[in-house]
């Protein structure tokens, strides 16, 4: 039987306590990022949908503008044919190659500049001079000390991705709080521990903008060179399309190279999160 203790309250005709009903479940909201993507993409539809009313029916010149459902049909062609591919990896190739060149050799030598005071020296008259030059203008001598096949187009490339490149990462190094610099000395970091563990993390945001910079340039160099030397590519599939005035192909290299950019620069995009995903920007 319930003891006295137990039957209290209920004798005194205490009242039980009423159980509120759950609060409704607020409405899920859509990811920022989701929007992002949804804006482009009407974007990018409605300059679709544009651009072929507009070719279609007399608003603009068809052979100066072709309608963008002629231009997927020639890419879809060249693609069957296989000739898409080959121009597409060939850019890619020396794209990628030249950057990853100018990548090697920019990330250590802003490193050196925002640690050695004769590095810096020596080099910042250099990319002072050289950051704001149109690296194109020496295609001519690579040209003459290299050859007009691939060599010379990739190094042409690399000069052009590693003024950025060395600019954002000497920025990034010489710009760190001295507090954890000090902090690690104290607890008896060496050289190398403070440049692993303490320098090219805490530069990392940087030196991977630097990156994103120098991307898209070493693209348009690629398809510049590629353009004034001639050969297969992009490049050189546009200059010979515009000479027998094919403008269909003119505009089939350039939603190529859209394509082949897009791709390429969110691909650097999604690295940059995975490698900074200890960083407060990616929480955003």
């Amino acid at each position: 039987m319930m003891n006295m203790a137990q039957a209290g309250p209920l004798a005194r005709g205490a009242k039980r306590p009423v159980q509120k009903a759950p609060a409704p479940r607020p409405a899920r909201s859509i990811p920022p990022h989701v929007i992002d993507i949804g804006v482009q993409v009407a974007v990018v539809a409605a300059l679709a949908g544009l651009w072929e009313f507009g070719a279609r029916f007399g608003a603009l010149n068809p052979f100066l503008l072709p309608p963008l459902s002629v231009v997927l049909g020639r890419i879809w062609e060249d693609l069957l044919a296989g000739t898409v591919l080959v121009d597409l990896g060939l850019t890619l190739y020396r794209a990628l190659l030249g950057f990853a060149i100018g990548a090697v050799i920019g990330i250590p030598a802003g490193i050196l500049m925002a640690r050695s005071a004769l590095v810096r020296w020596f080099l910042d008259p250099l990319v002072s001079i050289g950051f704001p030059m149109p690296k194109i203008a020496f295609l001519p001598i690579f040209i003459l000390w290299f050859d007009i096949y691939d060599t010379s187009k990739v190094i042409m490339v690399a000069f052009s991705c590693f003024f950025p490149i060395v600019a954002a990462t000497y920025a990034g190094c010489s710009s760190l709080d001295k507090w954890p610099i000090w902090s690690a000395r104290s607890l008896g970091a060496g050289e190398r521990e403070l440049l692993w563990e303490v320098y090219l993390p805490m530069a990392m945001p940087q030196i991977i903008t630097g990156l994103q910079v120098a991307l898209p340039v070493g693209m348009i160099t690629t398809i510049v060179t590629e353009m004034l030397m001639g050969g297969r590519g992009v490049g050189g599939a546009m200059i010979m399309a515009g000479r027998f005035a094919d403008s269909v192909g003119v505009f089939a290299g350039i939603v190529q190279i859209i394509i082949l950019g897009f791709v390429v620069v969110k691909s650097l995009e999604l690295l940059r999160r995975r490698l900074l995903v200890w960083h407060p920007e990616s929480r955003r």
